[in-house]
């Protein structure tokens, strides 16, 4: 009988301590996408800005107008290369975050790619997908 009073108790316990942290506020997911993609997208596209500002530019749009809302916030960016140093053609992509908190890149005529999650806050996977797409506006692939 020892055991299923304590059992009782735990029980007990345990639903008190759920009444509490029901009044703690949890993040809104919607703030932490935005944080994220503040903090690793727009800082990697302004470092990436910087680096190749004498051939290429990089335009940034941090709140596309019809998502100032949105529970799922995008960023949008252009990569092209700088007038009178060959032909300029535009590439617009957009970064995503999915409510899974998982985040892709895509592009008119590209397939949605993985390029990390909101609860990793390491740059490096979405730094390295940059790389390669100036890489290949570069080359005139896109």
């Amino acid at each position: 009988m020892a055991k299923f009073k304590e059992a009782l108790e735990r029980g007990k316990k345990a639903h008190s301590q759920q009444g509490e942290d029901a009044n703690v506020p949890m993040a809104d997911f919607g703030t932490e996408a935005r944080t994220w993609l503040n903090d690793v997208v727009v800082a990697s596209l302004e470092a990436a800005k910087a680096d190749v500002a004498g051939e290429m530019a990089i335009d940034i749009d941090t709140a596309p107008r019809r998502q100032v809302k949105a529970l799922t916030p995008s960023v949008r960016f252009q990569i092209y290369r700088k007038p009178g140093l060959k032909k300029a053609a535009r590439r617009t992509f957009t970064v995503n975050v999915q409510l899974s908190g998982e985040v892709s890149v895509s592009s008119p005529g590209m397939v949605a790619e993985d390029v990390g999650n909101i609860g990793d806050r390491s740059d490096e996977r979405f730094r390295s997908f940059v790389a390669k797409l100036i890489e290949e506006v570069a080359k005139g692939m896109c």
